[in-house]
């Protein structure tokens, strides 16, 4: 490159002299000249010099090795290597065991927490005939329970006791299905330290909430106009006769001898409160005795006058008493259970709050310790292989059923951990490091939708024979709702418009962090709550607030689209949002704000310790002068003062650094 360059920038300024030295009419005076020979001389280096490639920051970064090649090692170091690679993947499993159990333990945690109140929520059914009000109490109380499973059951248990009809339970069965996706999205979270990986692990994880979002703005009207999935899920039930079985159990098996040792829980008492039994409300989630036998007997029983008596046969009066025959049902407690609550006398408020924390204390250890440890594995070769068997394409033209082998892939997987936030939570890490593309992760997620509603299946086919046909349409239902899912998003590349939205979201929050707590606050809350209390209000109001929201939620997406893709077909003034405050188009002055706030908290502690800090050093600087104070009678006091001036400003940088968001 110097060969060519330099030969243009000797004798292009000569160039420029002798044209100004020619005439008059380029250049004026000798500085003039000057400045034109300067200024070509710069536009030559430039044009020589190659421009810096723009990096696409979605690619998947190279995990370089940075050890000894295999090759140069001896049998000892060869035979260590080995070791420790097995050693690492012996922890990597351990981690991941403990990582799964934490996660069990944080769906107790939150049932503890809110399951009580998630039965009171299922129990007013004229709120559940609104469904966008079953859509949201669906979400809600998901989020409440973390477990999609959990509020299935509850749907089920209603529906079984005839409380909620199936068609009122399908938006139900929706909301679950979003509610389930904030797990990985939070695991996400915990990767905020470096950009580029939380942008690539919250995209990954956001890909899943954008497909469920998506699902019901289109299956929603589609389900209230026609009842589409109502009807197909009956004409499955009518068609088969289905006899009842047991649900298989397969990770449970393992995962149950930690979690079962820690807490265990009584189902049963959740569904209770949702069905209107009384006895349920004053009763703990906590399981106390985990063997019991029920005996019933015939008994007399005391009841309030002769219409109550089972039979006019066994019924007699003995003064003011009336008294009849009855069966009564007596449980009697056999073994208590081995957990470490069994014998705490703590609310279940205080029990839940205390397994949140440990739990997510668990969680996060585990995921940042599963990181590292993929870090150090997936380096070099190793690294190349694993990226190329998840992330390439079969060869053309069998290259389309790549994505179908990983959603099949993704539904195993699910199936075998018996839950889709595990499975989903699992993969964000590996998204976050590179290892697997969002391009792959997305099929992965829509096959984890469908491994948990085979689950879902599977249990419902353990129902007893009188519950079977409603516990099973409601699980199809969820089959269904996202089987017409990925038939919507999916298929045609086009229509994987999660992809991008999430690509857009991961910039977004790669630039600025905390609006991924914005986005989760919204989406799972604030926008939920929102909707709830527009369905509470009545259809007119709904209609009334929710109509012209939505229309200019659909002009700006509409404008967006065209200033991007074709700005001459709007007008002038809205070929940009220049015309707007900068507050309402763009993020960076609520940064500022946030950056702002975010100081002013941290500044009383952050000051504290300097002043701690600064008093400690003055404390050492008087000592190092008079030390020194022989030394100190040749200082240059022009010197002394600059130097003054100096440490103020350095001290100055510190507490502005340490302030920074």
């Amino acid at each position: 490159m110097d060969s060519l360059g330099q030969p243009q920038v000797r004798t292009q300024p000569m160039a420029t002299q002798n044209n100004c030295e020619e005439g008059d009419n380029i250049c004026a005076n000798d500085n003039m000249c000057k400045e034109v020979k300067a200024s070509l001389a710069h536009s030559t280096v430039a044009l020589v010099e190659e421009e810096p490639e723009e990096i696409d920051p979605w690619d998947l970064p190279e995990l370089k090795d940075t050890g000894v090649p295999w090759s140069a090692l001896d049998t000892k170091g060869k035979v260590w290597r080995v070791l420790v690679s097995v050693g690492k993947f012996i922890l990597l499993l351990g981690f991941l065991y403990i990582f799964i159990c934490s996660l069990d333990l944080l769906s107790s945690a939150f049932q503890l927490v809110g399951g009580k109140a998630a039965g009171d929520i299922f129990q007013d059914n004229s709120v559940l005939s609104n469904p966008l009000a079953g859509l949201v109490i669906g979400v809600l109380v998901t989020l409440l329970v973390q477990s999609s499973s959990t509020s299935s059951s509850i749907v089920v248990s209603m529906v079984s006791s005839g409380l909620l009809s199936v068609q009122l339970a399908v938006p139900i069965i929706m909301g679950t299905n979003i509610g389930t996706s904030v797990t990985n999205t939070l695991v996400a979270m915990t990767q905020a330290g470096d950009r580029s990986t939380f942008r690539r692990a919250f995209a990954g994880a956001t890909v899943h909430d954008f497909f469920n979002w998506l699902s019901v703005l289109v299956l929603l009207p589609l389900e209230i106009a026609s009842g589409y999935l109502y009807e197909v899920s009956k004409l499955i039930i009518d068609s088969f006769q289905i006899e009842s079985g047991e649900a298989p159990e397969l990770l449970n098996v393992i995962t149950d001898i930690i979690t079962e040792s820690i807490i265990q829980l009584d189902q049963s008492v959740i569904n209770g409160i949702a069905t209107g039994d009384p006895a349920a409300r004053n009763k703990s989630l906590i399981k106390k005795w985990c063997h019991t036998i029920t005996k019933t007997t015939l008994m007399n029983v005391t009841v309030p006058g002769p219409d109550n008596c089972t039979s006019p046969s066994l019924c007699w009066v003995d003064g003011n008493y009336t008294i009849t025959l009855k069966n009564v049902s007596e449980t009697c407690n056999l073994q208590k259970c081995k957990h470490i609550f069994v014998n705490v006398n703590l609310p279940d408020l205080a029990v839940g709050l205390i397994l949140l924390t440990l739990s997510l204390l668990v969680l996060c250890s585990c995921l940042i310790l599963i990181v590292k440890l993929l870090n150090s594995m997936l380096k070099g070769q190793v690294a190349s292989v694993i990226k190329k068997i998840l992330n390439t394409d079969f060869p053309f033209p069998f290259g389309w059923v790549t994505g179908y082998i990983a959603i099949f892939v993704g539904a195993g997987m699910t199936f075998i951990v018996q839950s889709s936030s595990v499975f989903t939570s699992a993969i964000t890490p590996l998204v976050g490091i590179g290892v697997i593309s969002i391009e792959r992760a997305y099929p992965l997620s829509l096959g984890s939708n469908i491994g948990t509603t085979t689950t879902a299946i599977l249990a419902a086919m353990a129902s007893p024979a009188e519950t079977l046909a409603n516990s099973l349409q409601i699980a199809l239902v969820h089959f269904l709702f996202n089987i017409s899912g990925i038939l919507l998003w999916y298929p045609i590349p086009f229509t994987r418009i999660p992809i991008r939205l999430a690509k857009s979201l991961g910039n977004i929050t790669a630039t600025y962090r905390w609006f991924a707590a914005v986005y989760i606050i919204s989406f799972f809350f604030i926008l939920p709550l929102f909707i709830f209390s527009l369905s509470l209000a009545g259809w007119k109001v709904m209609v009334g607030v929710g109509v012209p929201l939505v229309a200019m939620l659909i002009l700006i997406v509409v404008i967006n689209v065209l200033q991007k893709r074709k700005p001459r077909c709007l007008p002038a003034a809205l070929r940009s949002w220049d015309f707007l405050p900068l507050w309402a188009h763009s993020l960076e002055p609520w940064d500022k704000l946030v950056g702002a706030c975010t100081a002013k908290c941290c500044c009383c502690c952050k000051c504290c310790q300097l002043a701690v800090e600064g008093e400690e050093h003055k404390e050492k600087e008087c000592v190092e002068n008079n030390n020194k104070s022989h030394i100190a009678v040749y200082d240059n006091p022009a010197m002394s003062a600059e130097k003054e001036v100096e440490n103020e400003f350095n001290l100055e940088q510190n507490i502005l650094k340490n302030t920074q968001f």
